[in-house]
């Protein structure tokens, strides 16, 4: 029964929490609205959700939270550096990174990291021929690059979704 009500009870409290810590109120107008979004957008995501494959290691999936956030900050310095620099000594460059992931959602995850990082950007997921076209704005290595992305982030997705 709950599950009819609650499809992804973990989504419904995380989106439950998330919404009083955005609002930082807890009057009753508030817990209402939260218990709504709690409860609704889960059950009108489902049938997008249905498909998501399954997260066989949490750990895994916390280590690459915080090296994702951790990527993010430090990238954020570095392209400040170089943006505010002389913008001639940039060495932009599109790079084939070759996929490993088989499941479309955790292929979308893997350009989504990607794009998050400042410095990089998805640009194009082949699925025909299972690459990622990614843009670096600044690459002097593109092999040690796509060896670099592919370890922190590709690597952690296979063993945290084993696809």
């Amino acid at each position: 029964m709950i599950r009819r009500w609650l499809p992804y009870p973990l989504l419904s409290a995380a989106l439950f929490a998330g919404w009083l810590m955005l609002t930082g109120d807890l009057s009753a107008g508030h817990l209402l609205l939260a218990a709504v979004l709690g409860a609704a957008i889960p059950r009108i995501s489902a049938p997008f959700l249905e498909h998501l494959p399954r997260v066989r290691s949490p750990s895994a999936a916390l280590r690459l939270l915080l090296r994702v956030t951790w990527d993010i900050v430090i990238a954020n310095v570095a392209v400040s550096r170089l943006v505010l620099g002389p913008t001639g000594r940039l060495a932009p460059v599109f790079l084939h990174v070759p996929l490993a992931l088989s499941n479309p959602q955790s292929t979308a995850l893997f350009a989504s990291i990607i794009t998050m990082t400042p410095g990089t950007v998805s640009a194009v997921i082949d699925t025909e021929n299972r690459e990622l076209l990614v843009h670096a704005l600044d690459c002097r290595d593109p092999d040690a690059l796509i060896a670099e992305i592919k370890e922190r982030y590709e690597k952690p997705l296979l063993e945290i979704f084993g696809c």
